[in-house]
């Protein structure tokens, strides 16, 4: 593989200080909405987001993730339907009495209307392995890959003034048989997108302060 220069433009002492305060600034009002407008969001933004997050470090450079934009309403609806079966088969059988309890402040249950309201629904799937015409070829560092493309997408999400929120109904199976993906393609992560309700509420929650999230040695 050629090399090629790489020459990002450089800034000094203060503005890498003033550059980091600022994007920790912005990140710090992200939250997870789950009370979503169903006014429209143009496909050239969804675009935009995915090439950031298709920009994503991966093993071996494999870039080992496929992205799943709907914004058809019967599919939407279906993917609905689906989620809510496993959700209320969480709430209801699943989910253990202390899991119960961690989630009851937040205010969640099986019900999942955002997935057809929001005017996006990403699906991100992780490709276990690359079919080429010579076959099978492998992915490395799949997980971490995929895991890593999602905190660029959401980042992405919040930085263009719209909202998300991580939704894993367990198990996902069903994603790849609605949207038809093929045997390689494992569900990973599910993200309603668009602008919040104009009533849209969030749990106020508290972040762990630095020191209890982090080491320094120096």
């Amino acid at each position: 593989m050629q090399h090629i220069s790489y020459n990002p433009p450089q800034k000094t002492a203060e503005e890498v200080l003033a550059a980091s305060q600022l994007f920790n600034d912005e990140l710090q009002k992200r939250r997870s909405v789950r009370y979503f407008s169903d006014a429209p969001v143009a496909k050239a933004v969804i675009e935009n987001l995915l090439k950031a997050a298709g920009s994503a470090p991966s093993g071996a450079n494999k870039q080992p993730w496929h992205f799943v934009a709907v914004s058809n309403a019967e599919v939407k609806k279906r993917i609905r339907m689906a989620a809510e079966v496993e959700e209320k088969a969480f709430y209801a059988e699943r989910a253990t009495p202390e899991w119960l309890n961690d989630l009851a402040p937040i205010g969640t249950d099986w019900q999942k209307p955002f997935l057809e309201i929001a005017p996006w629904l990403i699906i991100i799937f992780k490709k276990t392995f690359n079919e080429t015409p010579e076959g099978r070829t492998k992915n490395y560092y799949v997980q971490e890959s995929v895991g890593i493309a999602c905190g660029f997408l959401i980042a992405a999400i919040h930085q263009a003034g719209l909202a998300t929120l991580t939704h894993t109904p367990s198990p996902m199976n069903f994603l790849a048989e609605i949207l038809q993906r093929p045997e390689n393609e494992k569900p990973f992560l599910l993200l309603p997108v668009g602008y919040p309700a104009p009533n849209a509420t969030v749990p106020n929650i508290v972040r762990m302060p630095l020191q209890s999230i982090a080491s320094f040695v120096e």
